[in-house]
């Protein structure tokens, strides 16, 4: 008999092709379980696909009384309450380091088109204004890369290779984490102190409940009138709130957003603002991504249904 597996969050059908040739795919198509699926077919599901941050509680597993497995499609495991999972021996997996390129690559992106205000260029030639030698203040000489002090929220294998690719630019890069590593950039204690260090922050820290909102009103004033901050993360570990603040009364210069609190984001305060670019969470929306991310997934599966502990599993669950 195929194995069944639930497909909890919505994904397009082209991301689950390789999963179908392999297992039966319960697919709820985004909705909640209980309007797509009786409760009899929700009694026999062991094994469930998730988007990493889609909220999985623990009432929403108390809707499956035989899950044994929650795998994650992609790096995060944000949405999962893992000590739920934990108390009823869930294991959870994830795709560790799949994207971590991808990501990294997003960031650079957003960061110099946010320093290099390649948006407001963008527009400054098809408007016609550069043919016309229009002046515009907002074309004036703005800080290049090299000396640039970088701040790195989060060491992990994505912050890491951000650190990297800021390097190879001739910026100083300096970092803040859990832990102090044999890096060669700085390492400061606090995140504070590295707010008050670098001109662009960038948060590649693993979101969590103690990562809440931690780059608040306090860490934005510290990166000062000249400073950017680009979040390829998570949306929760901004205070948007005081986000918005900031970028309205130049409290900062500027922002590069692939991750907001609310996904999808509406047009509202945060996006009519000028001085922000925006991505739709693309981070790790590339080909080569997708492909690592899905051979993960079907590791992790194939190993539970043969009975084997997730070679790609979360630690803390």
């Amino acid at each position: 008999m195929t194995d069944k597996v639930l497909i909890y969050s919505r994904f397009p059908k082209t991301m689950m092709a390789r999963f179908a040739e392999r297992f039966e795919l319960l697919d709820t198509g985004g909705k909640p379980a209980r309007e797509v699926f009786s409760s009899d077919e929700l009694g026999g599901i062991r094994a469930v696909l998730t988007a990493g941050g889609t909220p999985f509680s623990a009432e929403a597993m108390d809707l499956f009384p035989r899950l044994e497995a929650i795998v994650c499609y992609g790096t995060g495991y944000d949405g999962v309450d893992l000590k739920a999972a934990a108390a009823r021996n869930v294991a959870v997996g994830h795709s560790p380091g799949a994207n971590a390129a991808s990501v990294a690559d997003i960031a650079m992106t957003l960061m110099l088109a946010t320093t290099r205000r390649i948006l407001v260029a963008d527009q400054y030639v098809r408007s016609g204004d550069w043919a016309a030698s229009k002046q515009s203040p907002m074309m004036r000489p703005q800080a290049g890369m090299p000396g640039r002090r970088i701040g790195v929220y989060g060491m992990g294998e994505i912050g890491r290779k951000i650190a990297a690719r800021c390097a190879a630019f001739e910026s100083e890069v300096g970092y803040f984490s859990r832990s102090k590593y044999d890096l060669p950039y700085q390492y400061f204690p606090t995140l504070e102190a590295l707010a008050d260090w670098c001109s662009v922050l960038m948060i590649a820290v693993r979101a969590g409940a103690e990562t809440q909102h931690m780059v608040n009103a306090d860490i934005l004033r510290r990166l000062g009138a000249d400073g950017y901050v680009v979040n390829i993360s998570r949306g929760s570990v901004i205070d948007e709130k005081a986000l918005v603040a900031a970028l309205t009364d130049k409290t900062i210069a500027g922002a590069g957003l692939d991750v907001f609190e609310k996904e999808p984001h509406a047009p509202d305060a945060l996006t009519a603002l000028p001085n922000v670019v925006f991505a739709p969470h693309i981070g790790g929306h590339t080909l080569e991504s997708h492909v690592a991310m899905q051979n993960c997934v079907l590791a992790n599966l194939s190993a539970f249904f043969e009975g084997k502990p997730l070679p790609y599993g979360v630690k803390s669950a």
